[in-house]
């Protein structure tokens, strides 16, 4: 008989069966969940191990789901069937991903692990249960807790959706500096649930344990359905005095941790650049609007701030900073309410714009000696206007900050290219941010600008005796903000008895010193025989720190062999601690020729973004690209296609895509970019970033009206060449003044006044005509630009076959009465969701006038001057003029 599914998904805390079958309701029973959590100096290990059994006379598929911090590394997964264990292995990706691709070719499935929520990830495995047989899942993960606000977090979700007869939640936490304070949260707790909730806490230790029985998780005694449905929290911060931080030392490694508080706040000089292009427009200006006004609100007096917004333009609220006098402030927030969404997006004009208002203020001596600038980005999309290679906006920036400032760049929704941001904000010492669209966005940006927003001291260096320790992690840190936390770790000279420290920082006041110095035997007494201690958790805890900070540099590396060897060391030591890293799999392996093949994923905020397909780092992908990645492939491992899983298994893959080389994701969408072809025409819709691709069932050699507006006094056709495949010839007409430009494969004509001139593609030529600009650049674009804020532009494109481009640079500016085959789309067009999508399509309905129009998301070539990579993800239209 063929076994019904049920899911068994477990939130960090908790599991859910989805019982929807009517016959047999929780069928799959779980009978017991335990979440155990360690916390050892803001190491945390957690152990999640639920038992269920099928109580029905057939076999039933559970799905295990469980959601996971996204900072937290796996480091085992087992599954214990019927008393037979099936543990997991952690393997170098190409290894793991070898075995996967046979598998797939075999005809199995995968499943994934995907992001959930901000802070989470979902991990996914499922197995057939046997009538009356049991199964045991067990789930281990590690990650370092991370000091925000002054205070760490543990969160729970609990979502059990039915009620467990052994339901607990058991946190240790051990802290030798001491606890400061401790308090738990949660959204679903009732004065039944509170008496299930056990806290003690002494000046080190604390034990939390929630441990509600049926009845108590009961919505009522009627009802066979629990309450156990949110957030389960725990908030702590340790004690700490001003001095050199406090050390901890466990078998020859050590762990620094460096927090001082209760100092003098540097003036901040903070320009805020926001976008406020097409795509921003309706909630996301709103909150934008509303978190603006009230971080101007908590500015210091002390304080120089400016704003600087962007579309195609880029505009200043000052040409200078000023001072956060409350006069300056209200006349800030009065420019803040008239910020309106339209146009295109020109990132790179305006990070040059607010570096260069830095550098004019600190050559005008404006800025306090002793004070922090910085540069906060805020943008939902891709450039789209000035420059828009990716690569070239992140030189450009780095050349113009100079290590002087620091550059935050917030991306708001999943249309931006966190990469591209994160890579920007490294390189100049910041951070970058996904800000979720959501209705508390404009909190999320009030947080983020809570955590920069006390900077205490700069310029920290922490330095230990130099031939005692090894394998240290970065010492070295450019600013400390009020509130977190500084954690250096490494490995200590077995003949060392006494570890000295000395850190040197500036704060707002002066340059300071600290040292302290640890007994390295009196320090180990402290965690021996305690039963909070997990292994050798400092030596875990500095392997996890060194991973992701090798991670982190490898995507600011200026050097690829700098790159390569950064990676092959997190490679190296990811293997070593059996961490599920970006560049490490998980395979477990369990005799079952019925069951498929899971793939699990370790999802990052990249990873959340539309498809948007490009080569090595941005360049565009080429054959020699596609033959590299398949040899790569080849050669990594010798074996590769002649190994294979033995016959009746199948195996569980969690994979973490995201550091791999990009070669493997290369290879990855091959197939799908060989059949790319340029559209015949690309365009934005008005106040949106949305680009529609659009080819047209046309007549070879007829003209068609692309575009008229009476209104701006400009029109243009085209026609087709004998193929139909392109465009050969444009015609542009401009009523005031009255010029044409005839645009062939062979060159322009521009005609005004009875008067003709020939600009051939030969030469780079320009010509103005009473405020109208023409420009022909040699052999790739001509420009034209009417004093009617158009810009039009056409690219020749001379290979695989020559034909011309059409596009207009910012849509935003023609009327309502525009008209013609492109006309229509510039004034009440937008697009909406289609529910009656095909299965694994990504596909839109766009609606023209109340006309509605299938769309489905393609990655096309792009023949844009401006294109970063050659290849864009747009939404393709088929239409008959």
């Amino acid at each position: 008989m063929e076994g019904r599914a049920f899911v068994v998904l477990l939130v960090i805390a908790s599991l859910i069966v989805l019982a929807e079958n009517t016959d047999h309701k929780n069928a799959i029973e779980i009978y017991s969940l335990h979440v155990d959590s360690t916390v050892t100096s803001r190491f945390a290990h957690t152990v999640i191990t639920s038992r269920l059994v099928n109580k029905v006379n057939e076999s039933r598929e559970a799905i295990f789901e469980v959601e996971l911090p996204k900072t937290a590394f796996i480091t085992n997964f087992s599954m214990s069937i019927d008393g037979e264990t099936y543990p997991g292995t952690i393997k170098e990706k190409a290894s793991a991903q070898e075995q996967y691709d046979i598998a797939v070719s075999h005809g199995q499935s995968a499943g994934l692990v995907k992001t959930t929520g901000r802070k989470l990830e979902q991990f996914h495995v499922s197995v057939n249960v046997a009538s009356d047989s049991k199964v045991t899942f067990e789930l281990i993960y590690e990650e370092l807790l991370k000091r925000q606000l002054g205070k760490y977090e543990l969160l729970f979700k609990v979502r059990p959706k039915q009620l467990v007869k052994h339901f607990q939640i058991d946190v240790h936490i051990f802290e030798p500096q001491g606890i400061n304070f401790l308090e738990t949260d949660s959204t679903f707790m009732t004065n039944e649930l509170t008496e299930a909730l056990t806290k003690v806490q002494n000046e080190t230790k604390a034990h939390i344990l929630f441990k509600p029985t049926i009845g108590q998780q009961k919505k009522s005694p009627e009802l066979e359905e629990t309450l156990l449905d949110g957030d389960f929290i725990i908030r702590y911060d340790v004690k700490r005095s001003v001095s050199a931080g406090d050390i901890q030392i466990v078998n020859g490694y050590f762990v620094h941790y460096f927090a001082p508080s209760e100092m003098p706040t540097f003036p901040k000089n903070v320009i805020f650049v926001v976008d406020q292009s097409g795509s921003m427009s309706g909630r996301k200006i709103e909150q934008t609007r509303d978190a603006l006004l009230k971080i101007l609100e908590d500015l210091r007096p002390e304080d120089h701030f400016s704003l600087i917004t962007f579309n195609s333009l880029v505009t200043e609220w000052k040409n200078t900073l000023l001072q956060a006098t409350g006069q300056n402030v209200e006349s800030a927030k009065r420019y803040v309410k008239t910020v309106m969404a339209r146009g295109g997006t020109d990132i790179n004009n305006a990070l040059l714009t607010a570096a260069n208002t830095l550098d004019k203020a600190s050559y005008a001596e404006i800025l306090q000696a002793h004070s922090i600038s910085m540069i906060i980005l805020l943008t939902d999309g891709q450039p789209t206007v000035g420059v828009q290679d990716v690569e070239i906006i992140q030189q450009n920036i780095q050349k113009a900050i100079k290590g002087k400032y620091v550059l935050y760049c917030l991306g708001f929704g999943f249309d931006v290219s966190y990469k591209f941001l994160e890579k920007m904000a490294l390189d100049n010492g910041g951070i970058a941010r996904r800000i979720y669209e959501d209705s508390d966005s404009d909190l999320q940006l009030q947080g983020f600008y809570q955590e920069v927003a006390t900077p205490i001291l700069k310029d920290i260096e922490i330095q230990y005796p130099e031939n005692s320790i090894l394998e240290l992690t970065q010492n070295s840190f450019k600013l400390f903000f009020d509130g977190s936390e500084i954690v250096v770790a490494g490995r200590i000279d077995n003949e060392l008895d006494v570890l000295p420290v000395e850190i040197q920082a500036q704060s707002h006041t002066s340059n300071l010193i600290f040292k302290e110095e640890a007994n390295v035997r009196e320090k180990e007494k402290v965690f021996q025989h305690q039963k909070y201690i997990f292994g050798n958790f400092i030596e875990r805890l500095w392997a996890y720190l060194t991973i992701q900070q090798l991670l982190e540099k490898s995507i600011s590396a200026q050097e690829e062999q700098q790159k390569n060897l950064q990676v092959a060391r997190a490679l190296e030591l990811s293997i070593k601690y059996s961490f599920v890293t970006p560049l490490t799999s998980m395979v477990v392996t369990k005799p079952d020729d019925q069951q498929k093949l899971h793939l699990a994923n370790k999802p990052t905020e990249s990873d959340n973004e539309k498809s948007r397909v490009t080569g090595f780092s941005g360049n565009k992908l080429t054959k020699s690209h596609i033959t590299k990645a398949l040899s790569y492939r080849r050669h990594h491992d010798q074996n590769y296609v002649h190994r294979a899983p033995k016959t009746g298994q199948r195996a569980i893959l969690f994979d973490t895509p995201e550091h791999s080389p990009d070669i493997f994701r290369t290879v990855q969408t091959t197939a799908q970019l060989l059949t790319n072809e340029y559209p015949h025409f690309l365009f934005q819709l008005p106040r949106q970033n949305d680009v529609i691709c659009l080819n047209i069932d046309g007549q070879p050699q007829a003209y068609i009206n692309l575009i008229s507006d009476p209104d701006k006094g400009v029109s243009v056709t085209g026609k087709l060449g004998r193929n139909r495949n392109h465009f050969v010839l444009f015609e542009i007409t401009n009523l005031d003044p009255h010029v044409q430009l005839r645009v062939s494969k062979e060159g322009t004509v521009l005609s005004y006044g009875g008067h003709t001139t020939k600009l051939p593609w030969t030469k780079s030529a320009s010509s103005t005509v009473q405020g109208l600009k023409i420009a022909v650049e040699k052999e790739r674009s001509l420009t034209m630009s009417a004093s009617a804020n158009i810009t039009i532009k056409i690219t020749f494109i001379k290979s695989p076959n020559r034909f011309l481009g059409l596009y207009f640079m910012d849509t935003d500016h023609f009327s309502d009465k525009a008209s013609g085959l492109l006309g229509q789309f510039y004034f009440d067009t937008h697009l909406e969701s289609n529910p009656g999508a095909s299965q694994g399509e990504d596909e839109r309905v766009l609606s023209v006038h109340g006309q509605k129009h299938r769309v489905t998301r393609k990655n096309k070539k792009d023949y844009r001057q401006e294109s970063a990579t050659g290849i864009i993800s747009c939404w393709s239209l088929h239409i008959t003029p």
